[in-house]
C-alpha cells in the first residue's frame, strides 16, 4: 500500500489550484489522509472549491475523484486507435496513444493496490508496471500465466520491490525467482476465472485492482462481468488492420449489447472514455489450489 501523503498545502491563498496540486490531493484522499485542499466533496464524483481551479485540474478531479474516494474497485485500461486496434499485425504498439495517455495510466497505477497483466503482454512488452511519470507509490504487479509460459528473465521477476505475484495453473514446475507464486484452478477454456483472480488479490489485501492488459485479458474480465469500469483511451489514428482491442463472444442482435454509462475527457490528443460497467464481483468466488511463498506478499 502507498505511504500516507499526510497534510499538504495545495494552493497559496488567492492562487488557483493546478494539476499538480489536484493530483497531490487525490493521493491524500486515496490514502485517507487529512488535507488542506479548499475543495469540498459532495459524493463520489462531485466537488466544489473555495478557490479557482484550472480547467485541467478540474477535469482531473472529475475523472479520478470516484476512484480516489472508493476503497474497493476493479478497473481495466486499454489504449487503441479509432478503428479499435491495439497493435499492428506484427504486434507493434509503441506508441498508439500519446504521452498524456501514458501519464494517465501511471496515475491509475498510483491509485491502485495491484496492477494485472496477462502472459502475452508480459512476454511482448517486458513492462515494469511502476509509477514513473507521476508522484505516488508503486502497486504490486500481478502476472496471469495459466500455462507457465512467462520466462523468469523479465524485469517483473528481477526484484521483490514492488512485489510481483505470479499466478499459474496447478502442477507446473517453474524455476524460482523473486515473484510470489500462486496456483489457481483453470476453467474449461484453460484460463483463470477473473472472479477467482479478484478474490485471491482481495484476500491478499489488494482492494483496488487495475487490469492493464492486454486486449485478451481485458476482454475476459469484461465478459465475465468482473469490472466496475473501463478506461478506454482512443487515439486519433487509423491503423486499418491489426490486433483488435476488445474481443467478445458474438451477439446476434443489438438488444444483447452492453449499454454502459460513459463520460468522456480530453487526454492530450486522445479521448478518454470512462465506461461505467456497473458489474459487481463477489469475494471468495473461485478455488485457490495451492500457494507458494508468503501468503501475504505485502
Amino acid at each position: 500500500m502507498p505511504d500516507s501523503v499526510g497534510v499538504t498545502s495545495f494552493a497559496p491563498e488567492g492562487e488557483r489550484i493546478e494539476v499538480d496540486a489536484a493530483w497531490r490531493w487525490l493521493l491524500a484522499i486515496r490514502d485517507g489522509a487529512e488535507s488542506e485542499a479548499p475543495i469540498d466533496t459532495r459524493d463520489e464524483g462531485s466537488w466544489t472549491s473555495e478557490v479557482p481551479v484550472s480547467n485541467d485540474a478540474a477535469a482531473l478531479l472529475e475523472c479520478l475523484l470516484p476512484l480516489a474516494r472508493r476503497e474497493t474497485w476493479t478497473l481495466a485500461q486499454l489504449g487503441q486507435s479509432l478503428d479499435g486496434r491495439i497493435a499492428t499485425e506484427s504486434g507493434h504498439s509503441h506508441y498508439i496513444n500519446g504521452f498524456e495517455a501514458l501519464v494517465h495510466l501511471h496515475r491509475l497505477r498510483a491509485l491502485a493496490d495491484a496492477v494485472v497483466v496477462g502472459a502475452g503482454t508480459a512476454c511482448a512488452d517486458d513492462p515494469q508496471l511502476t509509477v514513473r511519470h507521476v508522484s505516488g507509490a508503486h502497486p504490486a504487479r500481478v502476472v496471469l500465466d495459466p500455462r507457465g509460459r512467462v520466462g523468469g528473465h523479465l524485469a517483473l521477476f528481477e526484484s521483490a520491490t514492488p512485489p510481483t505475484l505470479h499466478l499459474t495453473g496447478p502442477g507446473l514446475s517453474l524455476p524460482k525467482n523473486h515473484a510470489v507464486r500462486y496456483e489457481l484452478a483453470l476453467n474449461d477454456a484453460g484460463q483463470f476465472d477473473p472472479a477467482a483472480v479478484i478474490a485471491l488479490l482481495r484476500r491478499c489485501g489488494y482492494r483496488r485492482i487495475l487490469v492493464e492488459g492486454g486486449g485478451v485479458t481485458v476482454s475476459q474480465f469484461v465478459e465475465a462481468k468482473a469490472l466496475d469500469c473501463l478506461h478506454l483511451l482512443v487515439a486519433p489514428l487509423l491503423i486499418g488492420s491489426g490486433r483488435p482491442g476488445l474481443q467478445m463472444t458474438p451477439i446476434t442482435t443489438l438488444e444483447s449489447a452492453l449499454r454502459p454509462r460513459v463520460r468522456t475527457f480530453r487526454c492530450g490528443n486522445d479521448t478518454l472514455f470512462d465506461v461505467n460497467l456497473g458489474f459487481t464481483t463477489t469475494d471468495g468466488r473461485g478455488p485457490v489450489a495451492t500457494t507458494e511463498g508468503d501468503p501475504d506478499p505485502r
